[in-house]
C-alpha cells in the first residue's frame, strides 16, 4: 500500500513540476527585438479635416482613381504577407476591423454609393467560388466525370484599391483641394487564362480613419519614422490613374476609350483640373 502511495505522490509531482515549466515558458516575455521596446501607436488620433463652407466652395469635381498593389511604389499597401507586430497589410487591416466591428462595408452599386450595408461573413462568402470542371480518372476505362472545384477567400488576391474622391476649390483659402470620400479593395483573378477584377466592398474613409491612424505603413526612406495609413492617404504617398470622373453619362473612361487613349484620356482629366487652378491666377 505504501508502494502504490509513493508511486501515486511521484507521478504527481512530476505532472506538477512539468505543468509548471509549461505554465512558465508560456508566461515568459519575449526578449527585446529591437532599439527599444515598441508600445505600438493606439493612442494616435487623425488629423482633423479643416471646416468647409458651401458658399466657400467655388469649383469641384468628383474623380475616380486606382492603386495598383503590384506598383513598386504602392507596395507598401500589399506587404507583408504574413503580419507582423503592429504592422498588417493594407486588406488584412480592413478586414480585421470588419470583423471586430470598427468598420462598415457597403455592397458594390453601378453608382458607387454606400448605400446598403453587409457584413464580414458576407464579405468572405461571396468570394468562395465554386466552378464546374469535366475531368477523367487516371486509370482505365478513363471516363469522364463531373466536378465542382472550391476556392476559398485568399487576401493576397488583393491588388488594388479603387479611391473615391472630390477635388474643389476653396475661394476662402484660395487653394486647390481634395478630399478621399470612400476606399474600394478590388481582387484580382484568372478566369479561362484571363484576368478578371472583382471589387469587394466599399467602405467611407472619414469613418475609416480612426482605424487608419492606428495602423503601421512601411516607410521606405526612414523605419525610426513611422508612418500610418492614414498619413499616407493624407500626404497621397501613393501612385495612382484616372478611371472615371464625373460626367453626364456616368460612363468610365475604358466604356469610350482603350489602351494608350485612355491613358492619355486619364492624364487629360488630371491637366485639366490643374489648369483650371493656375488659370485662376494672373502674374
Amino acid at each position: 500500500m505504501k508502494r502504490l502511495f509513493l508511486a501515486f505522490l511521484t507521478v504527481t509531482l512530476m505532472l506538477s513540476f512539468s505543468i509548471t515549466d509549461v505554465n512558465a515558458q508560456i508566461i515568459d516575455e519575449a526578449p527585446l527585438d529591437g532599439l527599444y521596446e515598441d508600445e505600438g501607436i493606439l493612442q494616435y488620433k487623425p488629423m482633423p479635416y479643416p471646416s468647409i463652407r458651401k458658399a466657400d466652395v467655388m469649383w469641384s469635381k468628383r474623380v475616380w482613381r486606382e492603386v495598383d498593389f503590384r506598383q513598386k511604389f504602392n507596395q507598401k499597401f500589399y506587404f507583408p504577407i504574413e503580419t507582423q507586430a503592429n504592422w498588417k497589410s493594407f486588406i488584412v487591416t480592413v478586414l480585421d476591423a470588419l470583423k471586430e466591428g470598427q468598420l462598415t462595408a457597403y455592397d458594390i452599386s453601378g453608382t458607387d454609393e454606400l448605400l446598403v450595408p453587409i457584413t464580414y461573413n458576407e464579405v468572405i462568402g461571396r468570394q468562395t467560388d465554386s466552378i464546374y470542371q469535366i475531368m477523367q480518372r487516371p486509370n482505365p476505362p478513363y471516363e469522364e466525370f463531373d466536378t465542382v472545384i472550391y476556392t476559398d477567400f485568399d487576401a493576397t488576391r488583393v491588388m488594388r484599391l479603387r479611391i473615391k474622391e472630390d477635388w474643389y476649390f476653396d475661394k476662402q483659402r484660395s487653394q486647390m483641394m481634395v478630399r478621399i470620400q470612400a476606399l474600394c479593395p478590388v481582387m484580382i483573378k484568372e478566369r479561362n487564362g484571363q484576368e478578371v477584377t472583382e471589387p469587394l466592398f466599399w467602405i467611407s474613409y472619414p469613418e475609416s480613419r480612426d482605424v487608419f491612424a492606428t495602423s503601421y505603413v512601411f516607410n521606405d526612406f526612414n523605419s525610426a519614422a513611422r508612418l500610418t495609413y492614414d498619413e499616407l492617404f493624407w500626404k497621397r504617398l501613393f501612385d495612382s490613374y484616372v478611371y472615371k470622373e464625373q460626367n453626364v453619362f456616368d460612363r468610365r473612361i475604358s466604356q469610350y476609350a482603350t489602351g494608350i487613349d485612355a491613358l492619355l484620356e486619364a492624364e487629360r482629366i488630371k491637366t485639366e483640373m490643374f489648369m483650371f487652378e493656375e488659370n485662376l491666377w494672373q502674374y
